[in-house]
C-alpha cells in the first residue's frame, strides 16, 4: 500500500475506533488490531498489537482527565488494582511476543468473540458509593484488588488490549463501587496496562510510532463525533451496543479464520 494511502487508512481506522468508543463506550478499542492488520496492512500481528497498545494507552489518559475532574476516580482502589495489573501486563506481553504471530492473532479473534458476548450482558450495578481503600477496609479490599488486577493485567498484556471491558466488572466485583466510578477508575488501569505492553513491545522494535500517532489523532477526532452522535441517539444506546457487540463477534470469527488458516495449509 502506498505510504499516503496507508497514512489515510491509519487515520480513518483511529477515527472509527474513537467514534465507536464515543458512541457505545467500552470495548471499541478491541477493533484496533484487526483494523491495523486488515485495514491498514500492517504485516506483523506483533507490530499491530504493540502499536495499538500504545495508542489505547494515550486515548485512555485523555479520557481519564475528564473523569478525574468530575470526581469519578477512586484513586486508592484504582492504584492497587493497577500496580498488580502492570506486573501482570508485563508478564502477559512478554509471553505473547514469544508466540507465533498467526496463532496469537487467532487467539485474539477468540477473545473478540468473548468480548462481544460479554457486551450483550447487562452489567452488574453497584451501590457502595462511599467505598474507599483505607486501613480499615484494606484487609477486605486489597486481596481482591491485587488478585483481580493481576489476572486482568495478564490478559490485557497478552492480547495487547486496554482491557476496559474486563477492568470495569473486576472493579465492581472487588469493591461494589458505582458504575460511573468503575468506568472512571478503570481508565487508570487501561492507560497503565497499555503503556506497559507498548513499552515492552517497543523494546523489541515492535511499535510503529508514526502509525500510533496517526491512529491517536484520528481517535481523538473520531471520539468527538461519537460523543455527539451518542447524545443524539441516547434513546437507542442499548440497541447500538447490541449491534456493535454482534459486529465484534463477526469480526472475531473472521480474525480466528484468518489467523488459523496458515496452520491448515498443506493438510
Amino acid at each position: 500500500m502506498p505510504a499516503v494511502l496507508m497514512d489515510l487508512a491509519t487515520f480513518a481506522s483511529g477515527g472509527l475506533v474513537g467514534a465507536v468508543l464515543g458512541l457505545v463506550g467500552g470495548g471499541g478499542s478491541v477493533l484496533a488490531v484487526p483494523l491495523l492488520v486488515y485495514g491498514v496492512g500492517v504485516s506483523s500481528p506483533h507490530l499491530a498489537i504493540g502499536t495499538s497498545a500504545l495508542a489505547v494507552s494515550v486515548s485512555a489518559l485523555t479520557n481519564l482527565a475528564a473523569h478525574a475532574r468530575a470526581g469519578n476516580v477512586k484513586w486508592g482502589c484504582a492504584s492497587v488494582f493497577t500496580v498488580a495489573g502492570v506486573l501482570g501486563a508485563a508478564l502477559g506481553s512478554s509471553v505473547a511476543k514469544l508466540m507465533d504471530g498467526h496463532r496469537l492473532l487467532a487467539l485474539f479473534g477468540a477473545m473478540m468473540i468473548v468480548i462481544g458476548f460479554s457486551m450483550l450482558r447487562t452489567p452488574k450495578r453497584a451501590d457502595r458509593a462511599d467505598v474507599r481503600l483505607t486501613r480499615e477496609t484494606a484487609a477486605h479490599l486489597a486481596p481482591r484488588l491485587i488478585g483481580l488486577g493481576a489476572g486482568v493485567g495478564i490478559l490485557s498484556g497478552f492480547f495487547g488490549i486496554g482491557g476496559g471491558f474486563l477492568v470495569v466488572p473486576a472493579l465492581l466485583l472487588a469493591t461494589s463501587m458505582p458504575m460511573i466510578a468503575a468506568v472512571g477508575s478503570s481508565l487508570v488501569s487501561v492507560a497503565a496496562f497499555g503503556a506497559t505492553t507498548g513499552v515492552n513491545y517497543a523494546m523489541s522494535g515492535l511499535v510503529d510510532l508514526r502509525i500510533a500517532a496517526l491512529f491517536i489523532v484520528g481517535g481523538v477526532l473520531g471520539g468527538f463525533v461519537g460523543v455527539a452522535l451518542g447524545r443524539r441517539l441516547a434513546h437507542h444506546k442499548h440497541a447500538l451496543r447490541v449491534i456493535f457487540a454482534l459486529g465484534v463477534i463477526v469480526v472475531g470469527l473472521y480474525v480466528v479464520a484468518r489467523g488459523a488458516a496458515p496452520f491448515f495449509h498443506g493438510l
